[in-house]
Order: structure tokens, then C-alpha cells, then sequence
């Protein structure tokens, strides 16, 4: 009897080389700390945890009928780019400099790895939520924004603290939360005054 030879697509082969290039977000580091500041928290953990957010979190939103799907798929490919050129630190004015550059770039290759089809919706979606100019956009934006406020009153500031923030430093580079929802931005101004009171970030 002889097995049947399945051939491995060229679509399935290039799927998998992608899936292969996303391993390295596992590694790739941000500012953050885990829950119990044994190590920084990884890209690809701040990712699923924005994603749970914003299932969770959609009826806080000020606007109505959300593709939460389009939302999801967003906040699970929005920081891919990191693999190339690491997770820039929303404070560091020099390294932001080039960040856009070099992430359209990332984008382009890493993106490329895919099938035609995927590629373009891939990078449609990421240049979406980069424009923050949809609804969907400007959610998933909200949300990304508000991961890092809630990790840093949880972890005490660990990860955080030595940059000797200033409390209105954080207000201004967040402040784009109110334009997907005025209640979120109202909870986030309530963490920030909180850590602000703990000594993670500092007063004027």
C-alpha cells in the first residue's frame, strides 16, 4: 500500500515562516515589569493582554458598533515591528526620532513574509491603527495606551521609576485615550494621580 503524498502549499509554507519571524516578540523587552518584578514584561505578553482589554472594556468606549474583531487583529500585530528594532520607550525623544521610519520598514519585511493577500491586510491594519483615524483605530490606541498605567500602579513602578518621570509628562503622552472614551480617560487620570501619590512618576 502506498501513502498519499500531501504537497505542502507555497501559501501554507509562508504562513509558517511568519508564525516562525513572530517567535521573536516572545524576546523582545519593554519597560514594564511582571506582576511579581522578576524580569521585564515581553511585546508579545503586553499584546494578549491589550487584546483581553479590549473584549473587555468595549462598552466603555464612546463610540458604537466596534469591528472588535478589527480591533483584535490590531493589538495582536500593532508591535510585530519591535522584532526589528526593539520596543521604543514612549519617553525617549531621541530614539523617536527615526521610530516611524524604521518601523514601516520592519513592517515591510516582516509583513512580506506572508502570502500576498495577508500581507496587504496586515498592513493595512497596522497603518490603521498607526493613523488612529478610525473608530476601531482609535480604540485600540486607547487601550494600548492604558495597559502601561495599570501595569505600572500594579508593579509598584518597577520597571518605570528610575526614569523619573513627571506626572504631566504622562498626561500629555496619554491624553489621546479621551478621544475613544471620556470614562476610560477619567480612570486613567485617577491611575496616574494614584502613582503619582506612590512616587512613580513625580510632581511639577
Amino acid at each position: 500500500m502506498t501513502q498519499n503524498t500531501i504537497k505542502i502549499s507555497e501559501k501554507l509554507q509562508r504562513r509558517i515562516a511568519f508564525l516562525s519571524e513572530i517567535e521573536k516578540l516572545k524576546v523582545v523587552y519593554r519597560q514594564n515589569s511582571v506582576i511579581n518584578g522578576t524580569r521585564a514584561e515581553n511585546s508579545a505578553e503586553h499584546s494578549w493582554h491589550i487584546a483581553i482589554m479590549a473584549m473587555l472594556l468595549l462598552d466603555h468606549s464612546d463610540a458604537h458598533n466596534i469591528d472588535i474583531l478589527k480591533v483584535i487583529k490590531m493589538l495582536l500585530i500593532h508591535d510585530i515591528v519591535e522584532i526589528d528594532h526593539g520596543d521604543v520607550f514612549l519617553y525617549d525623544k531621541k530614539g523617536n526620532e527615526t521610530k516611524d521610519q524604521n518601523e514601516q520598514q520592519a513592517a515591510r519585511r516582516i509583513f512580506g513574509l506572508l502570502p500576498d493577500d495577508d500581507a496587504k491586510e496586515y498592513m493595512d491594519l497596522w497603518e490603521e491603527f498607526e493613523r488612529r483615524d478610525t473608530k476601531e483605530s482609535q480604540y485600540a490606541a486607547s487601550i494600548d495606551g492604558l495597559q502601561p498605567l495599570l501595569n505600572h500602579y500594579l508593579t509598584e513602578g518597577i520597571g518605570i521609576k528610575k526614569h523619573n518621570l513627571k506626572t504631566s509628562q504622562i498626561i500629555e503622552k496619554k491624553k489621546y485615550i479621551k478621544d475613544s472614551s471620556e470614562e476610560l480617560w477619567m480612570y486613567a487620570l485617577e491611575l496616574i494621580k494614584k502613582s503619582e501619590m506612590l512616587g512613580l512618576y513625580e510632581k511639577e
